[in-house]
């Protein structure tokens, strides 16, 4: 799902099932990470790394260690951007040349309602009133959820750019459904603060992409030079 929302120029690698709970061969320093996590995470972490190394290895970079750097952000090799997701049942890893892209992130999620509360704590204002319209349409979507989503994209699209958080309520996102209905789109996100600088401009809006399928949902992020 996520490999049809990204660039030819990006390689991802995705499980599911038994699969992406299956926990693969670390490299020690990775190991290391995470020697006192519970197995559920130890097999998260392991999985999607098994993932990442797959990617590598289609963009003919020998496979290597991912290592976690501030905020737990996911340290590529030099010449390399990358983002990786994990939920129930799924994960994926997409790495594209540095020279091709400036950044990039995705986010994988059950499709299923936010618990209670949490949407309050993460939407805009005006991004619900956005996602009635959408729900009104299209009931078969959970829009809070995928909202939700495409925030955790956009961040990690945004990260790697700037070294800084970005709260959730700092960036407000429209979703587009694309006609003849089919359960995929677009996504927009608007910075409400200083965007990072790419080749000495300073960007203020992030583009991407969603899908939707019966038990998951997916959305990415890419940031192109200018």
């Amino acid at each position: 799902m996520i490999e049809e929302l990204l660039p030819e120029s990006v390689v991802a690698v995705e499980m599911l099932g038994d699969e992406a709970i299956r926990e693969a061969p670390l490299y020690p320093e990775e190991a290391a990470l995470v020697a006192r996590a519970v197995p559920k995470r130890r097999r998260e972490f392991s999985a999607v790394r098994a993932c990442a190394r797959r990617a590598m290895e289609k963009l003919g970079v020998p496979p290597q260690p991912v290592l976690t750097g501030e905020r737990g952000a996911p340290r590529w090799p030099d010449g390399l951007a990358g983002s990786m997701t994990h939920c129930e049942g799924y994960c994926a890893a997409a790495l594209v040349r540095a020279t091709d892209l400036a950044s990039l992130g995705i986010d994988a999620e059950p499709h299923a309602p936010l618990p209670e509360g949490v949407a309050e704590a993460v939407l805009l204002p005006s991004e619900q009133q956005r996602l009635g319209r959408l729900a009104a349409e299209r009931p078969d979507v959970h829009w809070d959820r995928l909202l939700f989503s495409a925030k955790e994209s956009v961040y990690k699209a945004w990260f790697p750019l700037t070294g800084m958080w970005l709260d959730f309520m700092e960036a407000d996102i429209e979703l587009a459904a694309e006609p003849g209905g089919r359960r995929h789109g677009t996504l927009r996100a608007r910075l409400l603060v200083p965007g990072p600088e790419v080749g000495g401009q300073r960007l203020q809006v992030f583009e991407g992409r969603w899908s939707v399928g019966s038990s998951l949902l997916t959305s990415a992020v890419v940031v192109p030079h200018p």
